[in-house]
């Protein structure tokens, strides 16, 4: 199986894809900031909306207050998700207006 080295210390995916813009058997390249998320949706084709919490300080207050960040991501056909899961995606150069990231690993 081809795959190429993205540089970075994941679980290589099982089965190959033929998706251009996948990590591992496509022509994108990595680059930028890393999040873990959790898949919130998955209607649209080879797209994923993830989303995670954080902290945010209110200075003010002197507190902390949860928010949270949502993100359309790319979905290489080499990796198999469901509803719920939580994975690793990293920033890559824009595949569509909305879409900058790239799943990397399901954990």
């Amino acid at each position: 199986m081809n795959y190429k080295n993205i540089g970075i210390e994941v679980k290589i995916p099982g089965k190959a894809c033929e998706d251009k813009h996948c990590c591992f058997h496509g022509h994108i390249t990595l680059r930028g900031r890393q999040f873990i998320g959790q898949i919130t949706k998955l209607n649209a084709q080879r797209t994923a909306v993830v989303e995670w919490q954080r902290l945010f300080y209110l200075p003010k207050y002197q507190r902390y207050e949860k928010r949270r960040s949502k993100l359309q991501v790319h979905h290489p056909d080499c990796i198999s998700l469901a509803l719920g899961d939580k994975v690793k995606f990293i920033e890559c150069r824009p595949i569509s207006k909305t879409k900058n990231f790239v799943i990397i690993e399901k954990i």
